[in-house]
C-alpha cells in the first residue's frame, strides 16, 4: 500500500493507455476509469492496472469514483484528465442539448476532477495533475466551436490552477496535442500514443524548481 498511486479519468485506448502502461512500469499503481467498464477491463488487465466506472459529464459520478479509488488503492499522486466530447456542424444546426452536454464532458468534468485531486494532494503539498488538451484549445476551427469552447475552457483551467496550486506544491499541467495521432505500428518519429506518454512522463518528473503549466506536443514532421 506504500506504492504511488495513479488515477486515470476517461481511458481507452491511445494516450491514456499508453501513459498507464508507462506509469505501471514506473512503480505506479493505476487507477483507470470510462463509463463502459466491460471495454476497460480488458485494458486494465494487460496492463496490471485496476478499473473503475465513472460517467465524466457527471459531478456526482467522478466524486464516487474518487472515493471509490481511496478505499481500493489510496489517494492518487497523479491525475490525468483526459476525456473530451467533439461535436461538429454549422453554427444553425448545433444542438444546444448535445452541446450542453459536450461542455460539460471537456470542461465542468476537469474541474470537478481537478477539485476532487486538489483535496487530496494539498495537505500532502504534493501531487501532479495533468490535462489532455488540443490544438482546438489554441485556435478555434470552422464546424468545431462546440469543441474549441470545451477546451478553450480546459485551457484556462489549466493555467488558474497551475497559478493557484503551484505554490502549495501541486504540480499542474495542460498538454496541447498538436496533430493526428497514429495508432499502431509507425515509422521512428511517429505522433504514436507511446511518444506522447514518454513526454507525460517527462512533465512527471521535471524538478518542482523548473516546472512547466503547459507542453504543446507534436511530431517532428508535423507542419506548423
Amino acid at each position: 500500500m506504500n506504492k504511488r498511486v495513479a488515477l486515470i479519468v476517461g481511458a481507452g485506448p491511445g494516450i491514456s493507455s499508453a501513459f498507464g502502461e508507462a506509469l505501471v512500469g514506473d512503480g505506479y499503481r493505476v487507477a483507470l476509469a470510462a463509463r463502459n467498464l466491460g471495454k476497460l477491463r480488458p485494458l486494465a488487465e494487460a496492463m496490471d492496472a485496476m478499473p473503475f466506472e465513472a460517467d465524466a459529464a457527471s459531478a456526482q459520478s467522478l466524486e464516487q469514483l474518487f472515493r471509490d479509488v481511496d478505499r481500493a488503492l489510496g489517494q492518487p499522486d497523479v491525475v490525468l484528465y483526459n476525456p473530451s466530447a467533439r461535436i461538429r456542424g454549422d453554427l444553425l444546426s448545433l444542438d444546444i442539448a448535445a452541446a450542453s452536454v459536450a461542455i460539460q464532458t471537456t470542461a465542468i468534468g476537469a474541474l470537478v476532477t481537478a477539485q476532487e485531486a486538489a483535496r487530496r494532494m494539498l495537505p500532502r503539498a504534493s501531487g501532479s495533475i495533468f490535462f489532455t488538451g488540443a490544438t482546438a484549445g489554441i485556435k478555434g476551427f470552422a464546424r468545431s466551436s462546440v469543441f474549441a469552447m470545451g477546451k478553450f475552457a480546459l485551457r484556462g483551467l489549466a493555467q488558474s490552477l497551475a497559478r493557484e496550486l503551484g505554490p502549495a506544491g501541486i504540480h499542474v499541467v495542460h498538454f496541447v496535442i498538436d496533430g493526428a495521432v497514429v495508432q499502431g505500428s509507425a515509422a521512428p518519429g511517429a505522433f504514436t500514443p507511446h511518444a506522447i506518454a514518454c513526454s507525460y512522463m517527462a512533465a512527471l518528473a521535471q524538478p518542482s524548481g523548473a516546472w512547466s503549466w503547459e507542453m504543446e506536443l507534436r511530431s517532428h514532421t508535423e507542419p506548423f
